[in-house]
């Protein structure tokens, strides 16, 4: 009887440390607009590839954010993308909207609507993946 429940009890514990380990993103979708200089922006592209969602949210999760930060930028962003986050599949999406810019140093400038996050900066490798994700 003592086996059955130690098994009963470490088969239901790995039940949920799996479950839990692999727990999906819910970036579910992204559209983009590129911004030329005059500040007009393109056509919105739809990106729904998973492979290129996982670039974008693992780029994303490296953005040093500083929330509450009031920034004035110069010039227009280069790339304004909305994301749409499924968190509950009986709830409405969320979408948050990210202002980038790309700089000749290759790092990125993000400016999100999130409070959580705000004004953010992304470090050359991860600023050229999220590059690549979104503009090819």
């Amino acid at each position: 009887m003592k086996k059955i429940i130690s098994l009963t009890f470490l088969f239901v514990s790995s039940l949920l440390l799996v479950a839990c380990s692999e727990k999906e993103e819910p970036l579910t979708r992204v559209d983009v607009q590129q911004v030329n200089e005059e500040g007009n922006a393109g056509e919105v592209v739809m990106i729904t590839a998973q492979e290129k969602i996982d670039m974008i949210s693992k780029s994303l999760k490296h953005v040093k954010w500083e929330p509450n930060t009031k920034v004035s930028m110069a010039r227009k962003e280069d790339v304004f993308a909305t994301l749409f986050y499924t968190y509950d599949e009986n709830m409405p999406e969320r979408l948050y909207e990210y202002r980038i810019w790309f700089n000749e140093n290759e790092t990125a400038e993000i400016i999100s609507n999130n409070e959580k996050e705000g004004y953010g900066t992304l470090d050359k490798e991860n600023s050229q993946n999220l590059k690549n994700a979104l503009l090819k």
